[in-house]
């Protein structure tokens, strides 16, 4: 198959069962940026077939009447990223949900995990999409207590920005403190929240989540920033959450409900506000 005539067969198909919009976008972005851009010996491009999870991933959104929450405009901010990278990259997601084989597709050499509170969900997602990859997490707070915990964390010394750790860290509420070694032992590049559940009192909320990925991001040991995605930042939480830890100063793009943040590692002997 000529260079370009897979992602012709693919729109083409989509086409015609009528799918979902924005799929023909994201097979032009994989055809010039994605499944085409490998190199070959002599320095040449050569033609690389999708990956099977990539082709799972078309034709399921392509006849899926259930399409995930975000939209074009905010997915393909993350995506952007991906690809300019230029290599096989360690994402993390919070939250396993209908846009979950997307991502694991849009990043198909990559290490993709999910973490997901309900483990009901997790194992019916997984039972159809065996390939992916997710951990449970068990989250400490409630929506209700996000503006005393936002007003009293700097008090607790388990949650300084200086010193705050995640494993094992049960003095600090905000630390997710119980996750699986992978997460703790694995340098990510990209760290996108679109989970817990956050719109009740009763809901855990996204404060651990947000605080947690500030404290990874914080911690990279390797060379660049960490790219954290926050979505749903028209919710009070959110926003007031990614304002005190993610910091105003490292945002760097906003799209509809999501908010793009570079994030360098901390300084040596930092300490003081997370901003």
């Amino acid at each position: 198959m000529k260079k370009g005539g897979w992602v012709l067969w693919v729109s083409a198909i989509v086409g015609i069962i009528g799918g979902w919009p924005f799929i023909a976008t994201l097979i032009g972005s994989w055809d010039n940026r994605l499944v085409w851009s490998m190199r070959g010996e002599q320095g040449g491009s050569v033609p690389v077939r999708p990956t099977p999870l990539q082709l799972k991933a078309i034709l399921h959104y392509a006849t899926s009447p259930v399409v995930p929450m975000l939209s074009l405009s905010e997915i393909t901010v993350a995506f952007d990223v991906l690809q300019s990278l230029n290599r096989p990259a360690n994402f993390l997601v919070f939250g396993l949900g209908y846009d979950s084989l997307m991502w694991a597709a849009l990043n198909p050499t990559g290490n993709t995990l999910f973490l997901e509170d309900d483990p009901k969900w997790v194992q019916n997602v997984l039972k159809d999409n065996p390939d992916l990859r997710a951990h449970t997490v068990h989250y400490r707070t409630q929506v209700r207590e996000a503006d005393h915990l936002l007003s009293t964390y700097s008090s607790n010394p388990a949650c300084s920005s200086g010193t705050a750790t995640l494993r094992g860290n049960h003095h600090c509420p905000l630390a997710l403190h119980n996750l699986s070694d992978e997460v703790y032992h694995t340098e990510w590049d990209l760290l996108l929240i679109d989970a817990p559940k956050g719109y009740t009192p009763e809901a855990p909320g996204r404060m651990a989540a947000v605080f947690s990925a500030a404290v990874m991001a914080r911690d990279r040991k390797g060379s660049g920033v960490t790219h954290v995605f926050l979505h749903n930042v028209d919710r009070k939480e959110e926003k007031t959450y990614a304002e005190e830890f993610l910091c105003r100063k490292n945002l760097v793009k906003g799209v509809g409900r999501l908010w793009h943040f570079q994030i360098p590692p901390k300084a040596k002997g930092e300490s003081g506000s997370f901003c």
